[in-house]
């Protein structure tokens, strides 16, 4: 598995199972063809979407998500840089968890400081601006990757509730 896997599959996730097509999707996330393509078939293989590539295997991504995904994916919060908020510092946790110590993803454009955490992949800051949905769900798995168990256990709900499980 590689990092992008995890965005494609929260990102097919959100389509609430309507019929979507590879190349719309690759070029949504910032993703080429090939390396979207490529991404399905690991995800096969590790049994997180259907062998006719359709269908993500939610409760698994969410198993998968809780329990995995800072072992796999680790990250600690670096240097302070202006970006965009991540993690607790963004919506939906945002409204919930009040903190002096945003995080964010570096990105020149943005209007927040805080420690910079590396998005799952390169492009992701690019394809979150136009699309919240996939916006949150990134920020969500950041505060799985770097949260307290308080913003993990919310984070996982705020992922199902978004995923439709």
């Amino acid at each position: 598995m590689k990092s992008q896997d995890v965005a494609i599959l929260l990102k097919i996730a959100s389509l609430q199972e309507r019929e979507w097509l590879m190349k719309d999707i690759a070029e949504q996330m910032k993703i080429s063809l090939g390396e979207f393509s490529y991404s399905i078939s690991r995800s096969v293989y590790a049994g997180l979407i259907s062998d006719d590539r359709s269908i993500v295997m939610k409760s698994a991504l969410i198993d998968f998500l809780q329990h995995g995904l800072r072992y796999v994916f680790p990250q600690r919060p670096g240097a302070v840089v202006v970006g965009i908020p991540t993690s607790h510092a963004a919506p939906p946790l945002s409204n919930e968890i009040r903190s002096n110590e945003p995080y964010v993803w570096k990105y020149a454009k943005g209007k927040v400081r805080g420690r910079a955490i590396e998005p799952l992949y390169p492009k992701a800051v690019e394809a979150c601006l136009h699309d919240p949905l996939l916006y949150e769900l990134l920020a969500l798995t950041d505060a799985l990757r770097v949260g307290r168990v308080r913003e993990q256990q919310m984070a996982i709900a705020e992922i199902k509730k978004r995923i439709d499980l």
